[in-house]
């Protein structure tokens, strides 16, 4: 994250575990499987947090070869997250679609482990958490 530039989402939750997400002017939804309880009308949380990591993943991957002009055709980023005892482990795939040197690979490898997300997740956070009682119209 370049700077002090605040990043933030909002949600809104008023049924069972379905979410209205809004961040800046997009809005999406949060959701669990029916399986659970939920209504299934979108990702679970953990997939949107993958969802951050393969976005921001491919982003810098194109803008790294674009800066290089490397031909790398489609970029495809896949994530998977996976409980090893008490750690989570995330595995991450990407396969570009057109052909690259074993130099480039390596390279495209560094970079991955170097996007703003890949090292805010492997950083961690600290969370400051407040609880309060909405207003009440008067």
């Amino acid at each position: 994250m370049p700077g002090s530039r605040v990043r933030a989402a909002l949600l809104h939750s008023s049924a069972n575990y379905s979410v209205q997400l809004r961040a800046r002017q997009h809005t999406m939804v949060g959701d669990e499987p029916a399986a659970v309880g939920g209504q299934d009308a979108g990702p679970r949380p953990f997939e949107l947090a993958l969802a951050g990591l393969v976005s921001c993943t491919a982003i810098t991957l194109r803008m790294y070869a674009q800066r290089k002009q490397w031909q790398l055709g489609d970029i495809e980023v896949e994530a998977r997250i996976r409980q090893d005892g008490e750690a989570y482990v995330i595995e991450r795939s990407v396969v570009v679609g057109e052909a690259v040197s074993d130099e480039q690979r390596e390279r495209l490898a560094q970079i991955c482990e170097k996007t703003p997300v890949t090292l805010f997740i492997k950083r961690g956070a600290t969370i400051a958490t407040t609880v309060q009682r909405a207003s009440s119209p008067d």
